[in-house]
């Protein structure tokens, strides 16, 4: 059995959990945790286990939206960290103005997530969450390291060089073979490939956090010729750019993405997810 009952179980609970508290509270913690739990549970129906059901063709589709209008605060969210841990004597007052300028932009987002919840049923998708668990059938379920390879592999190529569009691609296709492999039953196998995907994910998404920052302090403030600030983050993120760039194309990582694929998985065919509508 390629993955176990009870882990499905805890899949649905946590991402309702998840769900209800986002509902409640709006914070960084809660909004991240629901993106989380939300993408593991997508990756299950859309990638491991897909299936064509009215219900939960539903389900992935309101995930999906609200996780969208989640992860609008989530960008600020990250930029403002990023903004926070850059102590440089550049321009403190353009500093303190894009930081205010951060603040009052997710403060906007989040009210537009606050009114899309609220115009939500939240019973209603409690009651697609039992529905499409209870449709749910392990069995015939694909094997997720199989999957989270084959995920990879698309993604990271021997001796290719690597472009922002490039490097973007391959952030999404490392998240997603994150969860899908997260969802294999426990291995020397399994733990060596995820530790080895936390990595890569951790460089590219900290290149990313950076890059949305320097893209937004450009609008705010204007080229690198105009502001030091600007000129700075450039930098900053061209650096986190060449470490991202030399993790994905590390001798392991490379191996990762190339090894022969198992059997069960050769014959793998990509089902339509919605995971494609949204994948940033």
């Amino acid at each position: 059995m390629a993955i176990s009952s009870e882990h499905v179980q805890r899949i649905f609970a946590k991402t309702e959990r998840e769900l209800d508290r986002l509902s409640s509270e709006k914070h960084a913690k809660a909004v991240h945790s629901f993106r989380t739990s939300s993408r593991r549970l997508e990756t299950l129906l859309a990638e491991i286990a897909p299936r064509r059901d009215r219900h939960r063709k539903k389900l992935l589709k309101i995930l999906n939206a609200i996780r969208r209008r989640a992860g609008k605060v989530h960008d600020l969210d990250v930029q403002l960290e990023a903004l926070r841990s850059l102590k440089v004597p550049q321009e403190p007052r353009r500093k303190t103005h894009l930081m205010q300028s951060l603040i009052e932009l997710r403060l906007k987002r989040e009210e537009k997530l606050r009114k899309f919840l609220r115009k939500q049923d939240i019973r209603e998708i409690h009651k697609r969450f039992k529905q499409t668990y209870k449709a749910f059938m392990v069995d015939g379920a694909r094997d997720p390291l199989a999957v989270a390879r084959q995920m990879l592999a698309g993604a990271i190529t021997a001796g290719s060089s690597m472009d922002a569009e490039k490097l973007h691609r391959c952030r999404i296709a490392v998240k997603r073979a994150r969860y899908a492999a997260e969802l294999a039953k426990k291995s020397p196998a399994s733990t060596q490939f995820i530790t080895e995907l936390k990595r890569m994910q951790d460089a590219l998404g900290n290149w990313h956090d950076w890059q949305l920052l320097t893209e937004t302090a450009t609008q705010q403030l204007g080229g690198v010729n105009q502001s030091s600030l600007v000129a700075l983050l450039h930098n900053v993120t061209q650096g986190k750019f060449r470490q991202a760039v030399r993790t994905v194309t590390a001798p392991e990582a490379v191996h990762d993405a190339v090894q022969a694929i198992p059997s069960d998985a050769k014959s793998i065919k990509k089902a339509p997810s919605v995971l494609d509508e949204a994948a940033a």
